[in-house]
């Protein structure tokens, strides 16, 4: 049986065939928008499985032998502060790290009064590397003040960026914005995706080369750092690291969960929603963070408490002339803590 003309396609005109072939194309484009915003919703919605793991006490930092636990680091700092580093003999005898049976202190040299080429200090790395775990520090005392730039942080001093950085508790001079917790990296890492974090979102690059290693930070309360947080006795803050991300969570002394006084597991799925979530969804955890040391410090001025814009906010005069002629100021930038702790999955 022979077709007719209208529906044989050997006789459909020119007219036909592209009337045909827009429509295939507008399909083709309708079916590719929506395979593309289903793929956006997905990759927006996409979130780590953050599941249970039991923990087990590894390490803990504590009592007199606190200090036995770390090396030194002597001499000038690596980010331009107007410091010296001393050594452990040099910091038993000026008296700035010392332990009794239930607290340990690191602070700032207050009694030279001519100290013009940097106030002494101390910073103290961790003899132990990890690369995960669960890490709870007990802290009584943030220090603060013009000039100051503490930290309590892991990384691999050896190997930095390429094995990351992990800023749990940092702030600068006066310190009442908070405290903020930041991630530096290599390329490759980035926190724009879904986060579930109380916390104020700063920057999402992680990369040290962007914004002059401004890295990823997320920003805390008032009370989540210095005057605020030591009026109340201080408080907990917990950093868990895994596959699956970097998350920090901070407890006021009057609200610490139980499984933490306890110390013998800590449960962090019970904590609520954390204070800074890093997720592994456009950072490979396990390849940006490895075989880090703890590390504590004071510096003081430095590229960021010392940067003009930062400094002159609240500070007087020049960085570097406040702390070379100002030795009371600095009574208030101590550290106080009852304790560290880390724990490993089992």
């Amino acid at each position: 049986m022979k077709s007719s003309s209208s529906t044989n396609p050997r006789n459909w005109s020119k007219k036909v065939w592209l009337g045909i072939a827009a429509a295939v194309i507008i399909i083709a484009i309708i079916v590719g928008a929506v395979v593309g915003v289903r793929e956006s919703e997905r990759r927006a919605n996409a979130y780590p499985d953050y599941s249970k793991l039991n923990y087990s006490l590894l390490d803990t930092y504590a009592g007199t032998g606190f200090f036995d636990n770390f090396d030194y680091f002597t001499g000038y700092d690596p980010s331009s502060g107007f410091v010296h580093y001393v050594d452990a003999q040099g910091s038993q005898i000026l008296n700035l790290t010392y332990a009794t049976s239930s607290t340990a202190i690191l602070r700032v040299d207050t009694t030279d009064t001519n100290a013009t080429t940097g106030r002494k200090s101390v910073r103290i790395t961790s003899k132990k590397l990890y690369s995960k775990g669960l890490f709870v520090f007990d802290i009584v005392n943030t220090p603060y003040g013009c000039s100051t730039w503490p930290a309590l942080w892991l990384t691999d001093p050896s190997n930095w960026p390429t094995h990351g950085e992990i800023d749990v508790v940092e702030a600068v001079n006066g310190a009442t914005t908070g405290n903020q917790m930041t991630l530096h990296t290599t390329k490759g890492c980035e926190m724009d995706r879904k986060r579930k974090e109380t916390g104020k979102v700063l920057t999402k690059d992680c990369y040290n080369g962007t914004d002059s290693n401004a890295g990823c930070g997320v920003q805390g309360s008032q009370d989540t750092y210095g005057q605020a947080l030591n009026a109340n006795g201080g408080g907990v803050y917990a950093m868990e690291w895994r596959s699956e991300g970097i998350r920090m969570w901070f407890f006021p002394r009057s609200n610490i969960p139980s499984d933490i006084t306890e110390g013998a597991s800590p449960d962090p799925s019970t904590w609520g929603t954390a204070l800074a979530d890093f997720p592994s969804t456009d950072c490979n955890i396990g390849s940006h963070f490895q075989n880090q040391s703890i590390i504590a410090n004071i510096d003081l001025c430095g590229s960021w408490a010392g940067s003009s814009a930062v400094y002159s906010t609240g500070c007087p005069g020049l960085c570097t002339d406040f702390v070379a002629n100002n030795a009371t100021a600095f009574e208030t930038a101590f550290w106080q803590w009852n304790s560290w702790k880390v724990y490993l999955p089992v």
